[in-house]
């Protein structure tokens, strides 16, 4: 069973792109809801995945790495919740199901990574400090065009995580573009970050230019995607 939160203006009556949106580590709250809304107001059809299913919240660290493992071991999983939620999209009347991508923060950009690697078809990823490794990329399976908005202060992903994952995608020609962000951590686009950083002790907090500047790339990104 698929679980999301779908946001679309419903004064626009032509068909739209079509964008899934993949939640942090925490599962699917208010933060990437509104995402869902901000990327209607831009003009495309919006689908926030609740991959945990049954609207699970972690309300420790400890919820959230136990919420998020199957996922990191199997990433089958969320391709199979990818795929139900792609089912439920395509009968709406305004999605336009030849374009359309996936975002997703933090374990939502590891995810959206990996749909992309396992050979989804999509136009195109963006990931908002995510993890970067996972399966190798084959260029066979690789079709979508990748953003990756990273903090380059990140203690999560380390640089040799970074050099690494360049390394692979450029092995393939993978079309991809990787943007740093100088001074901002993991967590960087969530405006609850630092509070979180401070509740739990880890090292996330929320960097308003990167967060503006990424959101940014996307838009850019988005208006050459899906000319």
């Amino acid at each position: 069973m698929c679980s999301g939160f779908i946001a679309f203006d419903s004064s626009y009556e032509n068909k739209r792109p079509v964008v899934f949106v993949i939640h942090e580590w925490w599962g699917q709250n208010d933060y990437v809801k509104r995402r869902a809304r901000e990327l209607a107001e831009l003009g495309y059809l919006a689908m926030a995945i609740d991959l945990y299913g049954e609207n699970k919240i972690a309300k420790t660290v400890e919820d959230a790495a136990s919420f998020s493992k199957p996922f990191y071991l199997n990433s089958q999983l969320a391709k199979n919740n990818y795929e139900k939620a792609y089912a439920i999209v395509k009968n709406h009347p305004q999605a336009d199901t030849n374009n359309v991508a996936i975002i997703g923060y933090c374990f939502g950009g590891s995810m959206a990574l990996e749909i992309a690697r396992i050979g989804e078809r999509l136009n195109g990823i963006v990931s908002f400090h995510g993890g970067l490794l996972g399966k190798v990329p084959q260029k066979e399976l690789l079709k979508a065009k990748v953003l990756v908005c990273h903090g380059a202060d990140d203690q999560f992903v380390k640089k040799e995580e970074v050099d690494l994952f360049k390394k692979q995608m450029d092995s393939i020609g993978a079309e991809y573009k990787f943007v740093e962000y100088k001074g901002s951590t993991n967590a960087f686009s969530n405006p609850d970050a630092t509070e979180w950083g401070k509740k739990f002790n880890i090292p996330i907090a929320y960097n308003q230019n990167a967060d503006t500047s990424s959101w940014n790339e996307m838009k850019i990104f988005f208006k050459r995607l899906f000319h």
